[in-house]
């Protein structure tokens, strides 16, 4: 039986009082000069609360790893104009080892058939009204109906329309987030939600391998650190209610940064909504995981203008994040990735400058630049071995795979001189 819920339209913004020294009669054409040092008086203002408002971010004490029961499992897929790619993400659901208790698809904006697809494969379907925020947006007007009707121990899985689960994807979340599946020692915390590891899909052409060998090294990476997540991606994570609730209690509180000043469970006016909501969890105290049970499948951009587009969206998001939330004992080692990610641009640069110098200068490369190009060629063959020998090979001669290597690092360049120039974000 399927179900159509229309959400309830964003809250629209509160009016903005005018300055008490404004007075009422004034006529803001007829003083140019005085509007400006208004306007100046309160974005200082607003820097100088949003720099408050980051220095009150604390930390929660860690919350000890203990069983807990599970419940309902309620799968969200927000989707716009997703009428192609979200049938197979409901037959990836339909056969799971043990599937969801139900499946709503949040139908967003969407100008396609979205809808009648999903209530075809018998989903639910919630639509969205006046939403401004995409994927935030739609998630929180979900949200806002559906966790007033489900129990603490309930489920929610976050999903994209476009990804395709693997049949014991859940399985292994529900058991990895009620204890009948621990991690390894190092999981010491209660667990606020647990992701997945995810590969790329087909198609793409050369751009789209190169995005395959990327999620195949970042797989295998997850899997040494034993399921230890830096993130839980948006393609596919499970949360337990009740720390979704804390969340939006966090939010509302001011314990955690929320730029919407909505208090949802997503901040709105994030790029990388993912990110956030995670380090949010970390602060609360619980921890996250992605187990090796947890894989899936998603698209990957199939032009570089796509790609360029998203790994900004994500670089400056991620910047932003860490930003909002200042620097704490969380976010210190991310904040010491992004340095060690500045510090990449700067000696992918060198080292591409001393090669081109070597060759026209004619000057005999020394023995230390050689050797380091050989330990990374090895290092790029080993790291895609799960995806056979052909791709080994097409890793060996470094120059392939490098032009992949030094877009990326250009794009991540221009994000971070966005950000720091604070230009308008586009999304």
């Amino acid at each position: 039986m399927t179900t159509t819920v229309v959400a309830r339209p964003d809250a629209a913004p509160a009016p903005q009082a005018p300055p008490l020294h404004q007075q009422p009669d004034q006529q803001p054409d007829q003083q140019p000069e005085r509007r400006s040092e208004q306007r100046s008086d309160q974005q200082a203002e607003r820097r100088r609360r949003g720099r408050h408002r980051r220095r009150r971010v604390e930390i929660q004490p860690p919350r000890p790893a203990r069983p807990h029961a599970t419940g309902r499992l309620v799968a969200l897929l927000p989707a716009h104009d997703e009428e192609v790619g979200l049938p197979p993400a409901l037959r990836s659901l339909a056969g799971q080892t043990r599937p969801p208790d139900r499946v709503v698809v949040i139908a967003d904006n969407c100008t396609d058939r979205t809808e009648d697809v999903a209530r075809e494969l018998g989903a639910e379907v919630l639509t969205t009204v006046g939403n401004r925020h995409k994927k935030a947006g739609g998630l929180n007007q979900a949200l806002d109906l559906l966790l007033p009707t489900l129990d603490d121990t309930d489920l929610v899985l976050v999903m994209d329309a476009d990804s395709l689960l693997e049949s014991r994807f859940l399985e292994v979340a529900r058991a990895t987030l009620d204890g009948s599946r621990p991690l390894s020692r190092r999981h010491r915390k209660e667990l606020g939600g647990v992701g997945g590891t995810f590969q790329g899909g087909p198609g793409g052409g050369l751009v789209g391998l190169f995005q395959r060998n990327e999620y195949a090294r970042y797989a295998r990476d997850v899997r040494r650190l034993q399921g230890k997540a830096l993130v839980l991606t948006g393609t596919a994570s499970v949360f337990p209610v009740r720390v979704l609730r804390e969340v939006r209690a966090a939010r509302l509180a001011g314990v955690l940064p929320d730029r919407s000043g909505a208090g949802g469970v997503y901040d709105t006016h994030v790029l990388t909504e993912d990110n956030e909501l995670s380090l949010a969890l970390m602060h609360l105290g619980y921890g996250i995981a992605a187990p090796a049970g947890c894989t899936l499948e998603t698209e990957v951009m199939t032009t570089w203008r796509a790609l360029a587009q998203q790994r900004a969206r994500w670089k400056r998001g991620a910047l932003e994040n860490i930003v909002d939330y200042g620097l704490t004992r969380i976010t210190a080692p991310y904040w010491g990735r992004q340095a060690m990610s500045a510090l990449g641009v700067l000696a992918t640069v060198l080292y591409l400058a001393t090669l081109v110098w070597g060759v026209v200068a004619g000057i005999t490369l020394h023995p230390f630049w050689l050797a380091a190009s050989l330990v990374f060629a090895l290092e790029r063959v080993v790291t895609v071995r799960a995806r056979g020998w052909r791709q080994q090979l097409l890793a060996a001669p470094l120059v392939v795979e490098m032009v992949y290597d030094v877009f990326l690092q250009l794009v991540q360049a221009q994000a971070m001189a966005q950000s720091a120039l604070r230009r308008e974000r586009r999304w």
